[in-house]
């Protein structure tokens, strides 16, 4: 099997819906290929951080995202041949790529083109697709479904097909004599009906890995069953030949994961990045990106560490703070550092859940049950509220209104929101760095609440998107460090 990167095998999973089964599948043709000796390298069409963390888990690679609106063609590339080129826990270079895709294949921004959609980034990497379909109660609906979506768009490769929630054998013969004989597209694996093949889920999608690992019986063992099921379901052999028609990409010339030249006499700024249970919704690339630019990451626990650790800047991500209210609240010494460090001029960057976590108290809802308050770090003087009801999931196009430490005033940027909590009892102190063009942001399209050195958003970055996030953060850590020795 090949290694070079513009031609490395790879196949996109994807399906008609969502709920169709292909994460379960997806996870377990990784598993499958690993176990055969092959260096997985994972992948999730769009910006998710849940998925992907299960995928980590599974191959021992940090799965990357493609998203075809926020990264144009070559940015798309450039993340993908970035991933399959590096020497991860294993020490080795991918040999082999799998794609979960998101939603139905052809869904994305908008009904009249295939922007953000897993057919968009199937079409930019050249990349064969295999459709999962959830086939209960059908037989021959299921090749009806499958000429349609093969016809659709000529140039998405749809190359095989996967049976889920299959009652019976007959069923299964009935399902795929008619996708073979009316497509011709083979049906490669077989999936039969099991409730144990479910994941545990929240409103946002899966249970973050951490959290999962630490608080549900039998996860580990529920993920081992996914596994072994999907190993025994899927005929290896047909995908990796399917995966091997992949075309020859065009590699960017430029990569935007080159790093930063080193200036002489120039000591290496530190970031830490709080990373637990509570706080793990992080891009890979985005650290990669900082670490392109000269900076050491230093991992550290807000729920876990009594203070933080010696570093230039604070990177809290997003994540579930609110199932670790209790522990948030009760670790002062942490909250204490934090303040301090913001207090001192610290640069500090709170993504979305790290902003809540940032604010005076955490508020949790419940119907029929009584309201809960926990004090936060109170950096930002207003409240965070979660069980209102309210979820934002939305692309977020904004400008910078002002210069804080991962932006400058007039620097433009695509991102998303990604939440289910509300800031409340705002004061009307707060200033605001940020002009949402489209999305919600904090309160009024605004967002960016900033306080001393520190920013707090409800907007998630990717890197590869906002080209700007990594230097203008990396500067900033830069020039802290350089007030720390003055």
């Amino acid at each position: 099997m090949t290694t070079d990167n513009r031609q490395i095998p790879r196949v996109l999973i994807s399906a008609d819906r969502s709920s169709s089964g292909k994460t379960t599948v997806s996870m377990g043709i990784m598993a499958a290929l690993k176990a055969q000796g092959y260096v997985v390298q994972p992948f999730k069409v769009a910006l998710d951080y849940i998925d992907p963390e299960y995928h980590t888990e599974i191959v021992g690679r940090r799965s990357r995202n493609l998203d075809g609106y926020l990264m144009e063609s070559e940015g798309v590339i450039d993340v993908f041949n970035h991933a399959c080129n590096s020497e991860e826990n294993d020490g080795k270079k991918a040999d082999i790529a799998v794609i979960e895709g998101v939603r139905g294949l052809y869904e994305g921004l908008d009904a009249e083109t295939d922007m953000g959609s897993t057919a968009q980034i199937s079409k930019i990497l050249k990349c064969p697709v295999i459709m999962v379909i959830n086939a209960r109660s059908m037989t021959r609906s299921c090749a009806a479904l499958i000429k349609g979506f093969a016809s659709f768009d000529p140039d998405v490769n749809i190359a095989g097909v996967v049976l889920n929630n299959v009652g019976s054998q007959k069923h299964a013969d009935k399902a795929i004599t008619a996708i073979e004989k009316t497509t011709g597209i083979p049906v490669i694996g077989v999936v039969y009906r099991n409730p144990e093949l479910d994941f545990w889920m929240r409103e946002l999608g899966l249970i973050p890995i951490p959290e999962g690992r630490k608080t549900y019986d039998r996860f580990a063992e529920r993920i081992k069953l996914i596994e072994s099921t999907i190993q025994d379901s899927i005929d290896l052999d047909k995908l990796l030949k399917i995966a091997e028609t992949a075309g020859t990409l065009d590699i960017p010339k430029n990569s935007r994961f080159e790093e930063r030249p080193a200036v002489a006499g120039e000591k290496t700024p530190t970031i830490g990045v709080a990373f637990d249970e509570a706080f793990n919704f992080y891009y890979p690339d985005n650290l990669d990106l900082l670490k392109a630019q000269g900076v050491e990451i230093k991992l550290f626990s807000p729920l876990h560490d009594s203070e933080i650790p010696e570093v230039d800047a604070l990177y809290i991500g997003g994540g579930t703070p609110e199932i670790f209210a209790a522990e948030l609240s009760e670790n002062e010494s942490m909250k204490e550092a934090i303040q301090k460090a913001s207090k001192d001029g610290m640069p500090i960057f709170a993504e979305s859940a790290g902003m809540n976590y940032l604010t005076n108290k955490m508020i949790l809802r419940k119907k029929d049950e009584p309201e809960q308050v926990f004090g936060m770090v109170g950096i930002f003087d207003c409240d965070t509220v979660y069980g209102s009801g309210k979820r934002i999931v939305t692309y977020t196009n904004a400008v910078f209104e002002k210069d804080t430490p991962i932006g400058k005033a007039g620097n433009t940027f695509i991102a998303h929101e990604f939440h289910h909590s509300l800031v409340e009892n705002v004061s009307k102190d707060i200033e605001f760095a940020i002009d949402v063009k489209r999305g919600f942001g904090i309160m009024d399209k605004k967002d960016g609440m900033v306080v001393n050195n520190t920013i707090g958003t409800y907007i998630h970055y990717h890197g590869s998107s906002y080209v700007d996030f990594a230097k203008t953060f990396a500067d900033s850590a830069r020039k802290y460090q350089k007030t720390k020795e003055e």
